[in-house]
């Protein structure tokens, strides 16, 4: 490749390019890759989250270098681990704070069916207080299946069927991704899998 010129796949996901292509395309291309995650870590599959954004996976790759602290900075919320009934109100308070359009993915068993902690004091899903885009499943899921959660809501922005899927459901996409970290999924009783 001669100096100066610009690689084929530099605007990877766009039919054209920047002149000629379509206004809606390049919206969501600049959507896919600039998703900024806001922290929200509440267990140990908070763990695998940091793991995720630490050199070794480099989310910066991808245009989510930066976990924002202020909701009002983000659009992913991943909700890692399980949710009390005491911090529900929170989270959704932080969900409706962040800019539009957010996406959620619920990371782990206990985020996405409340897990082994089938009691008065947690809560049963995640979806019961925020729309949830893809659900990531493990106990706790490591970093491999978080990137796949995270490209699988990549795709399903570019492509434009996740607000397709927001608009027939009412709520969030509901995308169901497989394990890739290697372990094996348990399944917990009461699960709505």
């Amino acid at each position: 490749m001669e100096l100066g010129e610009v690689r084929p796949d530099a605007l990877g996901g766009l039919h054209h390019n920047v002149i000629t292509g379509r206004l809606e395309d390049l919206v969501r291309w600049a959507r896919t890759r600039s998703c900024w995650p806001a922290t929200f870590g509440l267990a140990c599959c908070a763990i695998e989250m940091m793991a995720t954004g630490a050199a070794h996976y480099d989310m910066a790759r991808y245009g989510m270098e930066v976990f924002r602290a202020s909701p009002r900075q983000a659009d992913l919320m991943i909700v890692a681990g399980r949710v009390s009934q005491k911090m529900a109100p929170v989270l959704r308070q932080i969900h409706d704070q962040m800019m539009e359009p957010k996406w959620v993915i619920s990371m782990g068993v206990c985020a996405s069916t409340g897990g082994m902690f089938n009691n008065y004091a947690i809560v049963q899903g995640v979806d019961q207080i925020v729309p949830v885009d893809v659900y990531a499943p493990g106990c706790p899921p490591g970093p491999e299946t978080l990137q796949h959660a995270i490209f699988t809501l990549h795709d399903a922005i570019s492509s434009g069927e996740l607000l397709k899927r927001r608009d027939a459901s009412g709520g969030g996409a509901g995308l169901h991704i497989e394990q890739r970290d290697g372990q094996t999924a348990p399944v917990t009783v009461g699960s709505r899998r």
